[in-house]
């Protein structure tokens, strides 16, 4: 195996210069395609709140089912789950495994509820039987943070991606990638609302899930079709990497053996799970792609169609991250802009390398990814911007009757301002690994926004006192903790690795933060004497069988 380590290294500063015409001309293309479909579906009705926010609800559930795969599986799915496998073996496989299952919480206990019960915004279903304006402003404020947190993730993703792709290595230009990222995701937004955005996101999830299985049959042609082959081969490189240079040795890491990155932090590594796991449930943007369906038969229908498909993407990744441990190692992808971000794109690379193509499949490929990008952060931003304009603009200081018009140009705006701090944001954590990113995301969504959805729609006695003691708590309590961790200082990989202000031993927050919001919503509703028990009988009524679903919310 220590044979390929002469071609990588020319295969390094092959990836790193490229082919810029070319890498290019394909980005362009990528951009002016995506766009003119945007253009074209969004046309006309775009006042209307219901077109903004959920394109009509006019989508069938296989068209949502792939929108929902489109959304789901953003850079964090494909950039930085491949580099976290590449780099850790089976311990990054707990991100597909956990981004996987969690899609079983939220198709059990919660879509078709809150389908049925909401409107456009997660908030519709928590103020439904509380009292409307401190609910609806907690829950616009959880959403907010969550969105930010996610967004943080894609701009990452997206800087080290168009770097690698632009051959652009300097940190101010990287910076600069970032900002016409977040630039172009403000007018994908703005021009198409949620219905271009919908068609951006399933011809996406056609072209990714279609790049990864045509990676993946190369990768697997190339072990021969036979799985403990390609492992046992990544493993084998990695050792030979070790042993040529003694300076790799701190990021060798047994590929082979679970735990081997999580095994001295078992909390640690319990925490990541319970946030992967619980998170998708609570994830704002996610959820309100199931109000884009007409029926509860639709919402259901989309998530068996997102289910087949995400998992089969998933079982593309594990293959994948051992391809770029065997094919390309561990000591080339950090050494790349973006380190593990870029590990998909630089096996991209090599598999064509051989004689099918190189520096062309590799802009493919990355063009594909950050149609992924744009796809996740355009949904992103129009949740967050929904939830703004919906929830705090007309709900709480319109009081429900604000022009829908003037609502839509809140929500444009918004949008704005969301796209300026994902861009500064994505700029300060561009060198993190995004799976890890998006998984600080899903500890907020499981800790804020779970517990309050669940006791909203499943237990009678929960009130006002109980869902804002939840939401605040959990919402307080993670981004907290994730200040105070190594995530943020204290280590080389923090966001701020020059500063020591950590005091929580704990990566990812959620082992605390859900119980803590959990335990909030039960103190809080059993310490308040309002309980409205014929509002509960309605909403249970009304989430279970969807009678009343299509009318709008009223208080």
């Amino acid at each position: 195996m220590n044979l390929v380590l002469p071609v990588l290294q020319t295969t390094l500063l092959e990836i790193k210069l490229g082919n810029p015409i070319a890498n290019i001309a394909i980005f362009a293309l990528f951009v002016v395609a995506t766009l003119t479909i945007v253009i074209r579906v969004s046309t006309g009705g775009k006042k209307k709140a219901s077109d903004f926010y959920t394109g009509g609800a006019s989508f069938d559930g296989r068209q949502n089912g792939l929108a929902i795969a489109g959304d789901y599986l953003s850079a964090a799915s494909f950039l930085g789950i491949v580099g976290a496998v590449a780099l850790s073996g089976y311990d990054g496989l707990l991100y597909s495994i956990g981004f996987l299952v969690a899609w079983l919480v939220a198709l059990l206990l919660v879509v078709e509820p809150l389908r049925n019960t909401g409107k456009y915004t997660m908030a519709d279903v928590l103020s439904f039987r509380t009292q409307e304006k401190p609910v609806r402003m907690a829950a616009a404020l959880s959403t907010l943070a969550v969105s930010f947190f996610y967004l943080l993730a894609q701009m990452a993703g997206a800087g080290g991606l168009v770097s690698l792709l632009l051959g652009v290595t300097d940190s101010m230009m990287q910076n600069l990638v970032i900002l016409l990222v977040g630039l172009l995701m403000i007018v994908y937004v703005l021009i198409g609302g949620m219905k271009g955005t919908t068609y951006v996101q399933m011809i996406k999830a056609v072209l990714l899930i279609a790049g990864a299985g045509i990676m993946t049959f190369w990768v697997m042609a190339h072990a021969g079709f036979n799985l403990s082959t390609l492992i046992g081969n990544a493993q084998a490189h990695a050792d030979g990497i070790k042993a040529a240079d003694p300076t790799q040795a701190a990021d060798w890491r047994n590929l082979t053996e679970p735990m081997g990155k999580y095994g001295k932090n078992k909390l640690g590594f319990i925490s990541l799970a319970l946030a992967l796991v619980l998170g998708t449930a609570g994830l704002p943007h996610v959820l309100m792609r199931f109000y884009t369906v007409p029926t509860a038969k639709e919402a259901r229908r989309s998530v068996t169609w997102a289910i087949g498909l995400i998992g089969a993407f998933y079982l593309f990744t594990m293959v994948l991250g051992y391809g770029v441990a065997w094919l390309v190692g561990y000591d080339v992808v950090n050494s790349l802009p973006g380190k593990a971000n870029a590990a998909a794109p630089a096996l991209a690379f090599w598999l064509p390398g051989k004689g099918l193509g190189g520096t062309l499949f590799l802009a493919v490929i990355a063009g594909i990814a950050f149609a992924t990008i744009l796809a996740v952060v355009a949904g992103l931003a129009i949740t967050a911007s929904a939830s703004f304009a919906h929830d705090i603009y007309n709900s709480i200081l319109k009081d429900g009757h604000a022009d829908p018009a003037q609502e839509v140009k809140v929500a444009r705006n918004t949008v704005i301002v969301i796209g300026v701090l994902a861009i500064v944001g994505g700029i300060a954590a561009k060198s993190q690994n995004i799976a890890f990113l998006v998984a600080l995301a899903f500890a907020i969504a499981a800790s804020a926004n779970l517990p309050s959805i669940l006791y909203s729609l499943y237990w009678r006695r929960f009130n006002t006192r109980g869902a804002v003691w939840s939401i605040y708590g959990g919402l307080i309590s993670a981004l907290l903790l994730i200040t105070f961790s190594p995530a943020v200082s204290g280590s080389k990989t923090a966001m701020f690795p020059h500063a020591d202000f950590a005091w929580f031993p704990l990566d990812n927050p959620a082992l605390v933060s859900v119980p803590i919001g959990f335990i909030l919503g039960w103190l809080g509703s059993i310490t308040s004497s309002e309980h409205n028990a014929a509002k509960y009988t309605e909403m249970e009524v009304r989430s279970m069988t969807g009678a009343g679903a299509e009318g709008a919310i009223s208080h």
